[in-house]
């Protein structure tokens, strides 16, 4: 298709259009996508600051119940039923470290010395007469300590959070953002150290949100640059699209003609040829190393290319809308593949699919779990939905209902990357699901570095107080394996154990095993 009707251009004009052509939409696109990343990283943080104060209001909750049951108590003996009764506050209370009595301004009977250690407290120490933030104290002088102080007279009683709690909640509620709290001029950073310097201000989507509650507040941020990095870690395929675009733009008339070359047609006619076949990688138990089942994976066999890796494709399929068609077909293949050998398979044989948001938006997902477990014998298989994060699941009443009848069915829901994602802790507490799936990012740093290793405990031990299954990605040694074993993880999955096969290599694999 000409450009113009009034003869033929230079051919420096020529190049000049062609170059404004491709230039501009690619730089209209980065300028867009540019904005788009900002908003959603100030989404984020905004978010982060929400959550942040939930949790630590959740935290002082406790807090607050302690010491309001122990303020009648104070003035009394610090005798042995008063030490009880202290120790009893922190036993019951999650996040409570110690509790004290005071008279006077005088703390003088603590849970942990009993009447041993007396010392004078100074109300205006204390933000709001409530809450002091320490950098420690005697018996941990490096842990941070957060102090309510409930007072009504000459009386009063503390109770204490420790700060391992505080550090892991900045930690875990937003890894990619930087978190701090702050109480009156001390504040904490996500490491565990009170500083009570000016604290940091954030380049990049600053949020700060003071408690309604408590006087206390948060601050998100994330530092200079973040915008591109987040850009080149969520964008890849957009920026292969753009430049895709710029360069079908920039090509002259007979070029245009040929739009069929778009991806979204090529994702379609690959979905109708049967190009994106299954790929098994097994799931071992974590006490006894027996394959316990396996997670179905996306390939796509393409005629002129090879295998194509997933991260190739599968971001764009979500975004033409053609994931949930694939996810059916490659469901289908796989009991296809696997109901003809169910005998060989262990009783409730997990298979792994993964989903999106795109499943999530009416009740057609719970026909196609219906049809793949009818294609096996009652009990045989338990299938297990991942929740990926690449798009955010609402939780509206079609998703509630959709969850509650996939759990009727016998599906399980599993979290996949938990603790990488904006979203980790809001699915735990708006959905109702099974297992958490540890990204392999954590799994590597096994035996490399402390900070990594102390939040897979954490998630580990978040796990097991939900009461929920856990499976570990990405075990590629021996030692992240005994590790993983030792700490009660319930599933294991990597390249230890098995690399991801076709399905006719599974099946002999799965006939030795």
């Amino acid at each position: 298709m000409p450009l113009t009707v009034k003869g033929r251009r230079s051919r420096s004009a020529r190049l000049v259009i062609t170059l404004l052509i491709g230039t501009v939409p690619i730089a209209l696109g980065f300028a867009i996508l540019y904005l788009q990343a900002q908003r959603s990283l100030e989404d984020s943080t905004a978010r982060t600051a929400q959550e942040a104060v939930r949790q630590f209001d959740l935290m002082l909750d406790n807090t607050e119940q302690a010491a309001r049951a122990l303020l009648p108590l104070a003035g009394q003996a610090c005798d042995r039923d008063r030490q009880l009764a202290l120790r009893e506050q922190v036993t019951r209370r999650p996040f409570v470290r110690s509790t004290n009595l005071i008279f006077d301004s005088v703390n003088y009977c603590s849970s942990l010395f009993g009447d041993r250690f007396v010392a004078e407290l100074k109300a205006e120490d204390y933000v709001a007469g409530q809450l002091l933030l320490m950098p420690g104290n005697p018996v941990t002088p490096d842990t941070a300590l957060l102090v309510y102080r409930q007072s009504e007279g000459r009386r009063g009683a503390l109770a204490t959070v420790d700060g391992y709690h505080l550090t892991n909640a900045l930690r875990l509620i937003s890894p990619y953002s930087d978190l701090l709290l702050q109480v009156g001029p001390n504040w904490l950073s996500s490491q565990g150290k009170v500083l009570d310097s000016t604290p940091p201000s954030y380049p990049v989507a600053p949020s700060h949100l003071s408690s309604s509650r408590y006087p206390y507040s948060v601050a998100a941020g994330m530092p200079q640059g973040e915008v591109w990095r987040y850009m080149k870690a969520r964008y890849p395929a957009l920026f292969s699209l753009l430049i895709f675009f710029g360069a079908l733009s920039a090509v002259l008339g007979h070029w245009l003609q040929k739009r069929t070359s778009w991806p979204g047609h090529e994702l379609h006619r690959a979905l109708e040829a049967g190009e994106f076949i299954p790929y098994f990688q097994p799931v071992v138990r974590g006490d006894t190393l027996q394959w316990a089942g396996i997670e179905v994976l996306m390939r796509w066999q393409h005629p002129k290319q090879g295998l194509v890796r997933p991260d190739m494709f599968i971001p764009f399929a979500e975004h033409c809308g053609l994931i949930v068609p694939m996810t059916r077909s490659l469901m289908r293949q796989t009991s296809t593949v696997l109901a003809p050998h169910a005998a060989q398979l262990v009783d409730g044989f997990h298979v792994g699919v993964n989903i999106t948001a795109s499943h999530c938006l009416d009740l057609a997902l719970v026909d196609d779990c219906r049809e793949f477990l009818a294609a096996f014998p009652p009990g045989k298989v338990s299938l297990v939905l991942e929740l990926t994060e690449r798009e955010l699941i609402q939780p509206t009443e079609i998703t509630h209902q959709l969850f509650e009848q996939l759990h009727g069915l016998g599906v399980l829901i599993a979290i996949d990357d938990f603790g990488t994602g904006h979203s980790s802790l809001g699915y735990l507490r708006q959905f109702k699901v099974d297992f958490l799936k540890i990204d392999q990012s954590f799994v590597a740093m096994i035996g490399i570095d402390a900070l990594s290793r102390h939040i897979l405990d954490s998630i580990i031990e978040l796990s097991a107080k939900l009461d929920l299954g856990i499976v570990a990605e990405g075990v590629e040694t021996v030692l992240q394996s005994e590790y993983l074993a030792a700490q009660g993880v319930d599933y294991l999955q990597g390249y230890l154990f098995g690399r991801p096969m076709p399905g006719d290599e599974f099946l002999v694999a799965l006939s030795k095993h």
